[in-house]
């Protein structure tokens, strides 16, 4: 790309044509960047002689810009704005404060520790961009070995070597089974999982971490697992389900204590189930030896502090 004359032009030229440009006066353009008006009056020389074009005319109560100063102090005060942002930008990304950051979870991790981590860190770092993809353990490992999670909080699916990562346990899931709030079944005393096997279901495919829970509660219970089941990996679709009919969903406890609180409200119910439904550990995973950025360190000290925060017996 050819630059032309202006390729050559300074920082201290351009800061000087902008604020003749706003002002008006050279004086006033001088005392702007702390020059005197001789060596600014040269300044200015030196770019007209550049350019071979005159950039202001002289008049007695100040200076016009001409056409072409019009047009360069137009670009000059753009290109200065880039400059201030620019090093905004690179200050906010040597402190953490911005930048950009892609954390990926399963889904009861997100809800219950990703996302207050994001709030704490947006309240002080508004202009930080967050990315949350939430996905099963395979595709959230699979994208932190590829970069495009930083980090994950999710289980080490097999295939994986447990060599390739930093892995710092996180929490052991339990499940909730959920029904809408007057199902026939919502104000029983205790609910055994064997009573469950004739209801409709609405969960997750074969080999997704919670449908195997619940699967070998059925095998351990010595009952058949349900066969009327709605399948879907979408929480949305889950709810949708849940307030329409008499079906059961098995979320994870954050999941179910996030719908059912009081900021959702939902008109849900969990079933009393004698003997809790746990699932395999999952951890904060990062590919070994990978530098984050300071914002997705930042993030990830925060989850880690949510993730200390909140444990407690499952």
């Amino acid at each position: 790309m050819e630059l032309g004359r202006a390729k050559n032009l300074k920082i201290n030229q351009l800061r000087l044509i902008s604020a003749i440009a706003e002002h008006g006066q050279i004086r006033l353009a001088a005392d702007e960047l702390a020059i005197t008006q001789p060596a600014a009056s040269r300044l200015l020389a030196d770019v007209e002689q550049h350019l071979d074009a005159r950039l202001f005319e002289r008049h007695a109560k100040g200076m016009v810009p001409t056409l072409i100063g019009r047009a360069l102090a137009q670009r000059a005060h753009n290109l200065l704005v880039e400059l201030r942002d620019l090093s905004r930008d690179l200050d906010e990304l040597k402190s953490g404060e911005g930048g950009i950051a892609t954390v990926g979870a399963v889904t009861g991790a997100a809800v219950g520790f990703v996302i207050p981590a994001i709030n704490q860190l947006k309240a002080t770092s508004p202009r930080a961009d967050i990315h949350v993809n939430v996905e099963a353990s395979e595709v959230l490992v699979r994208d932190l070995i590829s970069g495009k999670n930083d980090f994950v909080l999710a289980r080490l699916p097999q295939g994986f070597n447990a060599s390739e990562f930093e892995l710092t346990p996180a929490r052991t899931e339990t499940v909730k089974l959920l029904v809408r709030e007057d199902h026939p079944l919502a104000r029983a005393n205790e609910v055994l999982i064997g009573d469950l096997t004739h209801y409709e279901w609405v969960m997750q495919t074969h080999r997704a971490p919670i449908r195997e829970a619940v699967d070998s509660a059925f095998l351990e219970a010595r009952t058949q697992p349900p066969s009327n089941i709605i399948n879907t990996t979408s929480l949305l679709a889950m709810i949708a389900v849940l307030v329409s009919t008499s079906a059961i969903a098995p979320l994870a406890s954050e999941v179910s204590e996030l719908l059912i609180g009081n900021r959702v409200g939902a008109k849900l119910a969990v079933l009393p189930v004698r003997r809790p439904i746990v699932l395999t550990p999952y951890y904060l995973m990062l590919v070994k030896g990978r530098q984050l950025s300071p914002i997705a360190n930042r993030l990830r000290a925060l989850v880690n502090a949510e993730l200390n925060r909140g444990r407690r017996p499952s």
